[in-house]
């Protein structure tokens, strides 16, 4: 079961995070509008409450927390409660599927990534935003985790472990982009998104669903 709680009371909080932490929020933004790729039917999955859906244009999203949908709705995303894990679209529904600081919440990583690559069309994209456990800032914020009524039960992931979700779950032509290199509530400018992982905070990750075989003719 999707852990909505903390989400369904504390929404409002949680979405003025990213006026409090503008630099950082504008610097993930841009981290992944480089791995965003040109598309006709996109969805981000954990649309939360609309704050990266909007900006990148990404009108259809899925929220297990009510509250957070409402937020996101208001934003004009169209917006069905459900779970990652459990995506109510029918295979091939869609040409990109984006998470963003989704996956750390999931009971079951790998089976949310399966069904991104089954309602993803052949070739479509899958775009994962997340706080890599093993760098410096993400080593603090695993070890004041309990502090935050968001991530005390928040499971964070390293890029070498999302990076084998994808190709277990089918994906091709991995790449990835870092970004934040200081705590958000110290950044000065915005962060650079650099090629690769290993030091910055927010690492962005793209996969492609490979294109279907062509049939042998008869």
């Amino acid at each position: 079961m999707p852990q909505t709680k903390p989400f369904d009371e504390h929404a409002s909080a949680y979405d003025h995070w990213f006026e409090e932490n503008a630099l950082a929020y504008e610097s993930e933004l841009q981290a992944v509008r480089t791995l965003l790729p040109d598309c006709r039917d996109p969805l981000e999955v954990g649309v939360g409450s609309g704050r990266f859906a909007g900006p990148l244009g990404i009108a259809a999203g899925v929220e297990p927390s009510r509250a957070m949908a409402d937020l996101a709705r208001r934003r004009g995303i169209r917006v069905v409660e459900a779970a990652a894990e459990c995506l109510p679209f029918d295979d091939a529904s869609f040409d990109l599927v984006l998470m963003v600081t989704t996956i750390c919440f999931l009971d079951d990583i790998g089976r949310s990534f399966s069904e991104a690559h089954r309602v993803l069309t052949a070739g479509g994209y899958f775009v994962v935003g997340f706080l890599d456990r093993e760098t410096e800032l993400g080593g603090a914020y695993e070890e004041h985790k309990a502090d935050s009524v968001f991530y005390r039960t928040a499971r964070f992931s390293s890029s070498r472990e999302i990076l084998a979700q994808f190709a277990r779950a089918g994906f091709v032509d991995l790449t990835s982009v870092q970004t934040i290199f200081a705590a958000p509530s110290t950044m000065e400018r915005l962060s650079e998104a650099v090629p690769g992982y290993g030091t910055g905070l927010f690492v962005v990750m793209r996969g492609r669903k490979p294109l279907a075989e062509a049939r042998a003719p008869r």
